[in-house]
């Protein structure tokens, strides 16, 4: 699984938890960037990505987030 494959269902992870289907995400995309991304639904999407891709991060990595790109990089390291 490639990157831009990992961003497209982490993607619709985001509309899905966040209950927006016009949401489109760029590995530079911040919660800045997302009306509905505040600190308790950003639990709720690292979990629902953790369960799309049946991965568990861990609070280090989590908190090293800066974009989407960083999250897609975790997830890719653990699909390599």
């Amino acid at each position: 699984m490639d990157n831009k494959e990992i961003l497209h269902k982490v993607e619709e992870v985001f509309r899905d938890v966040l209950d927006n289907e016009e949401i489109t995400l760029a590995e530079n995309t911040t919660a800045n960037d997302i009306e509905e991304w505040d600190s308790l639904t950003h639990v709720e999407l690292v979990r629902a990505v953790e369960k799309a891709f049946g991965i568990r991060f861990t609070s280090a990595e989590i908190l090293s987030w800066k974009n989407v790109g960083e999250m897609v990089a975790s997830v890719a390291r653990y699909k390599a």
